[in-house]
């Protein structure tokens, strides 16, 4: 979110931002106006969503006058809507929402699906513009109606720095200090994993693929942390792969690691529209992914290499083929570069600036210099 806060704050608008923990984080404090902590829990079920959160909601919006409130991540984008609901039309608040990806999906449990298929259609009634970007989501929002069609807004995704990912930026210097770091020889491989270790990202399988490979000369980097990084530590010695597995942790410089890769996995089980791949494809470097949505919508059509969802036997092999043939992964690779442009921060930047100038009945989102615009995220 921090472009968006940059952009518009450019413009003359004031921008607030909400989050767990917000008000650590520097960088955060610099994009924006003001940031506000919330505690709330990514998990449905914690009973702190329903406590503290929702009047702490109510005063910041009455306190802050705002005209637009944008919400994201399923959990605090449903306590922000039920928070608001009988607030919105009182002080005359657009609120819009930004689905990275629904809860509930094609293959996914299905009383889970159930319930946060019901919680986004009650939901809906409290919002304004409804945001997907995938085209499973879109399909499934106007399937179930969870907003009237002419509210639900696609857009590819939150952005990414096309130019910020070029391979030329980085130094040699930089290259060499990573692959020094994760011991590489001159002649290794090295496949590179970036997500959250949660349950829906499948770490699992990739060491389970790294295992089924079963071949010197190829190192998998695990870049991120979560709650399952000490279990997935203690399969990979287990499967006997330890020494062929680096585990990295949180990262800032995933730049230089995609730099030094030679194919990035991700065998998620449920995405919105998974940006450690956009971010890949804007670097020239081969993709492997599952055919799930978002992860699809990005590899389909000669742009990556899809292989099923819980299959590590069929990543092994799409590895193998990867690392085998390094002129068709090259090929691939520049294929999904060349179209990647239109997932740039500057397309989705101009997207959200027609978005918010129709939520206020405007003809431009740019404030005029009698009026000042106010939007907390």
């Amino acid at each position: 979110m921090l472009p968006f806060g940059l952009h518009f704050r450019s413009q003359g608008w004031r921008v607030d931002a909400m989050a767990k923990e917000v008000s650590g984080c520097l960088e955060c404090k610099n994009s924006f106006d003001a940031v506000w902590d919330a505690d709330w829990s990514r998990s449905p079920l914690d009973p702190r969503n329903l406590l503290s959160p929702p009047r702490h909601l109510r005063e910041m919006v009455a306190a802050g006058q705002y005209d637009l409130v944008h919400v994201h991540t399923p959990v605090a984008a449903f306590v922000t809507r039920w928070a608001l609901r009988g607030f919105r039309k009182q002080a005359k608040i657009r609120v819009l929402y930004t689905a990275h990806g629904f809860h509930f999906y094609k293959g996914g449990p299905l009383l889970k699906g159930f319930v946060f298929r019901t919680l986004e259609k009650l939901a809906g009634r409290w919002t304004d513009f409804l945001v997907v970007m995938n085209k499973e989501d879109c399909r499934a929002a106007l399937r179930y109606r969870l907003v009237p069609p002419e509210r639900i807004k696609f857009m590819p995704g939150i952005g990414v720095d096309i130019r910020s990912y070029d391979r030329a930026s980085i130094q040699d210097s930089e290259k060499q200090r990573v692959r020094d770091e994760l011991r590489l020889g001159s002649d290794e491989c090295l496949v590179l994993m970036v997500a959250e270790f949660i349950p829906r990202k499948r770490h699992e399988d990739a060491l389970r693929a790294m295992a089924s490979l079963d071949r010197h000369g190829v190192v998998m980097a695990l870049a991120g942390d979560g709650p399952l990084f000490e279990r997935m530590q203690a399969l990979a010695s287990q499967l006997g792969i330890s020494n062929q597995v680096r585990f990295l942790g949180f990262r800032n410089d995933i730049k230089v690691l995609m730099g030094v890769s030679d194919a990035l996995v991700l065998p998620s089980l449920q995405e919105g529209l998974p940006r450690s791949i956009l971010e890949a494809q804007a670097m020239g470097l081969p993709v492997i992914g599952t055919t799930i949505r978002g992860i699809r919508d990005l590899l389909e059509d000669g742009m990556g290499f899809l292989v099923p969802p819980k299959d590590p036997e069929g990543l092994a092999r799409m590895m193998a083929r990867v690392l085998d043939h390094p002129d068709e992964a090259r090929q691939v690779a520049l294929a999904a570069q060349r179209h990647v442009a239109k997932y740039s921060i500057e397309n989705i930047l101009s997207a959200h600036d027609e978005l918010y100038a129709e939520a206020l009945g405007t003809p431009t989102a740019t404030p005029d210099a009698s009026s000042e615009r106010s939007v907390a995220g």
